[in-house]
């Protein structure tokens, strides 16, 4: 079984338009890349964990620094990565201000394979992106969410 990481794609109404927001991953591996380089705030469950949706308000708090609102999630379903991951995500209506990122710093291999280690914030930025850039921007696969997110909330 492949591994799992569980999320939350938060979003707020604008007008007509609805914008979700969306992290960049920290350190030197990502400091350049934009386009299909950002992600949905989610992370690997702990071994203590058997419900992926507290394992997703948990990632959603230790890389924003912001406890994920109240609200009923809204059930996105699931992704497969490029890589053999799968992420479940949920959608939660809520706002933030990207200025107040105040995510976990990890500990990272820099420069490769060289035994040395680098402290990088898990996530440097936080963004809010309408669906055509946040889809521009995101991993491919975790794009499907931000459709996802819009046929449910044209349904409702």
């Amino acid at each position: 079984m492949g591994k799992h990481s569980a999320g939350l794609l938060l979003y707020r109404r604008t007008g007509d338009t609805v914008e979700v927001l969306i992290a960049h991953p920290g350190g030197p591996i990502w400091a350049r890349r934009d386009t299909a380089a950002w992600s949905i705030p989610k992370g690997a469950p702990l071994d203590t964990e058997t419900d992926l949706l507290d394992a997703a308000r948990r990632e959603f708090e230790e890389e924003t620094g912001h406890r994920p609102p109240d609200g009923v999630p809204l059930d996105l379903g699931e992704v497969r990565m490029r890589s053999g991951k799968t992420v479940r995500a949920w959608a939660l209506e809520g706002n933030l201000d990207p200025g107040n990122l105040r995510s976990l710093d990890v500990e990272v291999e820099w420069p490769p394979k060289t035994g040395l280690t680098v402290v990088v914030p898990e996530i440097d930025r936080v963004v809010w992106a309408r669906p055509a850039e946040a889809r521009r921007r995101l991993n491919p696969a975790q794009a499907e969410f931000v459709d996802r997110l819009l046929a449910a909330l044209a349904r409702a």
